[in-house]
């Protein structure tokens, strides 16, 4: 696994041990920050990375320019590896984790550009409640902001969560990005 572009282009990153944490692939990131680039919704912007994992989406987020990232992940094994990779990089003090989890953060922080989520995939739940949370809570968006969560591909999202509607899905290999927009902040 390593930084796809950016300033950190190149640099490998560690991802946790055991199987309970399944980071992006490399491909996928890239697609994802592809996309995100093209609408100018990365550099100087705030980004959440809710089950952050290695930390590496939040990482590709900082080293292509975003203002202010924050990781969300509660799991040992993970935070672990969101340090060791923030330290090996020298942005330990940019990059911003919530140990806690998503929602405390969500609840303490607000008006991001782009929150991408990636849960397990098998836990459905995590799925529901984090959309469902976001939906009810437009304030954790910025104004003109995204929500972006990578799931299995044999698992659907549905279109609507509250206020975010899915305004795209793209498909790759076993995955899919289901991108969401807030009504009331178009």
């Amino acid at each position: 696994m390593r930084v796809i572009a950016g300033k950190f282009r190149s640099r490998r990153l560690q991802a946790p041990a055991g199987m309970e944490t399944r980071p992006t692939s490399d491909r996928l990131r890239e697609t994802l920050f592809n996309v995100l680039d093209a609408g100018g919704r990365v550099a100087g912007k705030r980004f959440a990375d809710l089950y952050a994992g290695s930390g590496a989406v939040a990482i590709e987020a900082l080293s292509r320019g975003a203002r202010e990232v924050w990781a969300a992940e509660n799991a040992p094994e993970a935070l672990k590896a969101i340090r060791a990779n923030a330290a090996a990089l020298g942005i330990a003090a940019e990059l911003k984790v919530e140990m806690r989890g998503v929602k405390p953060l969500l609840k303490k922080q607000g008006g991001f550009d782009v929150i991408f989520l990636d849960p397990p995939y098998e836990s459905v739940v995590e799925y529901s409640m984090t959309l469902e949370f976001l939906g009810r809570h437009a304030e954790t968006l910025a104004p003109g902001g995204i929500v972006v969560a990578e799931h299995s591909r044999k698992n659907s999202l549905l279109e609507n969560y509250g206020c975010l509607r899915r305004t795209r899905v793209l498909l790759q290999g076993d995955a899919a990005l289901s991108f969401y927009s807030a009504e009331e902040l178009s």
